[in-house]
């Protein structure tokens, strides 16, 4: 195997689904999971969730074969320590490995800033809106877009009765009984937001 030879790393284990891999952390203890983010019973975030949920101490590392701005996003919500991609040599791949481990917050560059940019410009303005989490936000967005719950749980790497879980919660918080009526305010908060900002653009063309 790649690492079973390499100075100080050693593999304790191994596994193919989400299941196991939660099963072997809680039985092998590793410092440093390797982490696919596709696996064949859902996602690797789904899993580096529940590890960071039991075993805090326990650092992620996701690999993805593409730059995917969703799932670097999705990664850092639950909470892993870094994201890189398949392509990288061995070498690299072991050093994020000895970094992660070693403590370190380990994020391609080539995606970073235009996640934490997106970020920093998702503060809510409206009081309802601000009743809702990050998620929450993201979901509700997804909704006025016309997203069905199975669709919301692709694009967010989330199983589909988490995303149900998610969309009954916001429309609680929201005062709303159907994601229709959902769908409608978050359609108005986005024209009054284009008002509010159209005067400014104008004048400055």
């Amino acid at each position: 195997m790649l690492l079973g030879g390499e100075e100080g790393l050693e593999v304790v284990g191994e596994a193919g689904t989400v299941e196991e891999a939660i099963r072997r952390v809680g039985y092998d203890s590793p410092e440093v999971v390797v982490m696919d983010v596709r696996l064949p019973d859902g996602t690797g975030i789904e899993a580096c969730r529940e590890i960071r949920a039991r075993w805090p101490d326990v650092r992620v590392l996701m690999l993805t074969s593409f730059a995917d701005e969703e799932a670097l996003f999705a990664s850092i919500v639950a909470g892993a320590a870094g994201y890189v991609l398949k392509r990288v040599d061995a070498r690299q791949l072991i050093d994020s490995i000895r970094r992660v481990g070693a403590g370190e917050s380990l994020l391609d560059p080539t995606m970073t800033e235009q996640v934490f940019r997106r970020i920093r410009g998702d503060e809510p303005t409206d009081p309802l809106i601000a009743r809702l989490s990050p998620q929450e936000r993201k979901i509700l967005d997804l909704i006025s877009n016309g997203l069905t719950n199975r669709e919301i749980a692709e694009e967010l790497f989330l199983a589909e009765k988490t995303v149900k879980n998610y969309v009954s919660n916001l429309l609680n918080k929201l005062g709303m009984s159907r994601r229709t009526e959902a769908a409608a305010f978050s359609a108005r908060l986005a024209a009054k937001r284009e008002r509010e900002y159209a005067p400014e653009q104008w004048g400055d063309a």
